[in-house]
């Protein structure tokens, strides 16, 4: 199965399209830039939203559902809103299409239906939002208003990949209402903290938590708070973003509360958001030559049991043990499959498994059956062990703990090695070139020396850390005075 994937050291974009397609993930579509979710991709989504969707909540924000359409009216109330996504937009002109009276069974647009005024199909649903919430808040008592939207999004792009950069995504966008510019930054910041523990801790990927620079922030917002993660070729990919949006939407839809000095003023707002990228992401850090690799937490699936046998009478001795055993595993909230398909051979089996990066595989034999052992490899370094079957599951769950922080501490390690620092513009052009990864440099802080750094090199400056030390130093590229370091890189 592994000589289906071009090796990452062959062809790194070649390898992820191959860990996508042919374990299971995604396809194309017949829609140019569009892709399909395979339901392998899908159920890992779904879990990954469960979990984001309980952390949301437990963090008391509720669900609704607002409009696929934008009137295009509510995208121009907000300048720079406005500005950043003009370009994305695919818009809605009109209503019906009519049988083509030149060809028979063809359809044209029917130039009778055209709108009075264009939809946008969302982009984001800030506008479509605060349309909303002006009927919604009146008073101090009404805020916080603290809602989230799970829904799909589209962004025209020229240039698409599955799951990292289409036509169409899913995604969740929260959009939060509050008294004061102090609780919205708390609110922004609270949720970018949500986001880097679920990446760090249920998708095993370590991220850098920061602030974006003025060029690269959310169009309409004050400022843009991430979580940077690095992926094995020494690309950045951010992985999830919070804005705190100021009071430019409470304005612009004049939404406006009465506060407990009985006078009337415009709320602050935030929004932030994750997407399907994500997934993109889980592949890129974990995935190997051999296939995709899961992290137990989000897994679709955690463990599989392949029997191996001559013959019913063994079969029927193999299915007893399993089935106890899948009984046990399940009432530890572990999900297992039993492949006891008889369409392919054992090997074929393993192989198949090992590309889709199911965390745990068991392969139990009657002669393992007669021993009282069986066979667990683990997804994450392929080690085999024979382990006794009393106690296995209890074995098993304590394995998919390990292999959890296995990944972690790897993707960390990966991390760390490939942050470097640098003092001047020939060692900053040599990291990018030769080694990759995040580099540390200090900017002067001005907009027009970072476009000229992305035009030469194509590194963008992904955060400035928010634990980021004070620092003296030059920019490296203009040379002027700079307090600090940030972080550049090569970015996805």
């Amino acid at each position: 199965m592994s000589k289906e994937i071009t090796p990452r050291t062959t062809d790194y974009s070649q390898w992820y399209n191959d860990l996508v397609l042919k374990g299971g993930l995604a396809d194309y579509s017949a829609v140019r830039g569009c892709m399909v979710i395979k339901p392998y991709g899908f159920a890992l989504w779904e879990n990954m939203r469960d979990r984001m969707d309980r952390m949301f909540k437990d963090t008391g924000h509720v669900n609704a559902y607002f409009p696929l359409f934008v009137p295009r009216t509510f995208l121009e109330k907000e300048e720079g809103h406005a500005e950043g996504f003009a370009k994305e937009c695919a818009v809605v002109t009109h209503y019906r299409l009519k049988a083509d009276p030149g060809r028979k069974g063809a359809l044209i647009v029917d130039p009778e239906s055209k709108l009075e005024e264009e939809l946008i199909i969302r982009p984001t649903s800030e506008t479509v939002i605060w349309n909303a919430y002006r009927d919604w808040i009146r008073s101090y008592r009404d805020l916080p208003l603290l809602i989230n939207q799970w829904a799909n999004v589209v962004r025209w792009e020229m240039r698409t990949r599955l799951f990292l950069r289409t036509t169409e995504f899913l995604w969740q966008e929260g959009h939060t209402a509050h008294a004061t510019a102090e609780e919205a930054v708390e609110e922004t910041r609270r949720m970018l903290d949500v986001y880097a523990d679920f990446v760090e801790n249920e998708m095993a990927l370590p991220v850098i938590k920061g602030v974006k620079t003025a060029n690269e922030r959310f169009a309409g917002a004050v400022d843009t708070y991430c979580i940077e993660a690095l992926m094995q070729d020494g690309k950045a990919l951010q992985a999830g973003t919070s804005h705190f949006l100021g009071q430019n939407f409470s304005k612009a839809f004049d939404v406006k509360f009465l506060n407990r000095e009985n006078r009337l003023e415009h709320v602050w707002a935030t929004s932030w958001g994750t997407s399907t990228r994500l997934i993109g992401a889980l592949v890129m850090a974990h995935g190997d030559d051999n296939g995709l690799v899961m992290p137990p937490r989000i897994a679709p699936l955690q463990v599989v049991i392949v029997p191996i046998h001559k013959g019913d009478e063994q079969k029927a001795l193999i299915d007893a043990k399993v089935h106890a055993l899948m009984s046990e595993l399940r009432a530890m909230g572990i999900s297992v499959k039993y492949d006891d398909s008889d369409n392919a051979r054992p090997g074929w089996k393993f192989a198949e498994h090992e590309l889709k990066g199911v965390p745990v595989r068991i392969a139990l034999g009657a002669r393992d059956l007669q021993n009282s052992v069986a066979e667990v490899a683990r997804r994450d370094t392929g080690e085999k062990a024979s382990v006794s079957l009393d106690g296995l599951a209890s074995h098993v769950r304590n394995l998919l703990d390990e292999i959890q922080a296995n990944l972690l501490h790897r993707a960390r390690a990966y991390r760390d090695a490939h942050i470097t620092r640098v003092d001047t513009w020939d060692e900053f052009k040599k990291v990018l070139e030769e080694k990759g990864g995040f580099v540390s440099a200090h900017w002067d802080g001005t907009g027009e020396t970072e476009e000229r750094i992305k035009e030469e090199t194509k590194a963008t400056i992904r955060c400035i850390p928010l634990d980021n030390p004070a620092e003296d130093g030059a920019c490296i590229f203009s040379g002027k005075p700079s307090r600090e370091r940030v972080l550049f890189a090569i970015a996805y």
